[in-house]
């Protein structure tokens, strides 16, 4: 199982690497696997944990296919380091600060897993997140 595990993340690594090179996207690996850029930088706050974050988003499978948007979900706001959302956009907005608009790509680990979302995320999809941390709040 060690084996298989290891040869998957290695194999959705590759898929990312390949994904990002095409763009000419010049995005840094985390040591869990989560793939980030920062685009446009901000001057306030810094995301911690325990701090409420409001974000603007859209999620996307790498086929290009839009999952869901705040544009028609409206923002999400979501306790930093209580669960909740992906593991990856919990690290991911841990890097930031408000203003600061980022792209996060996450592997299966640390987006839906093994099952997905049941409803627009299929089963072991590396989904890529654009986010706008609009506001930390306590």
């Amino acid at each position: 199982m060690v084996r298989i595990n290891k040869y998957l993340v290695d194999n959705d690594a590759d898929v990312i690497k390949s994904y990002v090179k095409r763009r000419n996207w010049e995005m840094v690996t985390s040591q869990t696997g989560l793939w980030y850029m920062i685009y446009l930088h901000g001057e306030g706050m810094k995301a911690m944990s325990g701090k409420i974050a409001s974000i603007n988003y859209k999620v996307w499978l790498l086929d290009g296919t839009l999952c869901y948007s705040s544009d028609s979900l409206g923002i999400k706001k979501f306790r930093i380091g209580k669960g909740g959302v992906e593991k990856g956009l919990e690290e991911g907005i841990l890097l930031l600060r408000e203003g600061d608009k980022a792209r996060f790509i996450m592997p299966p680990h640390l987006a839906q897993g093994l099952m997905g979302d049941g409803n627009k995320i299929p089963p072991r999809s590396t989904i890529l997140y654009d986010v706008e941390l609009v506001q930390i709040s306590d």
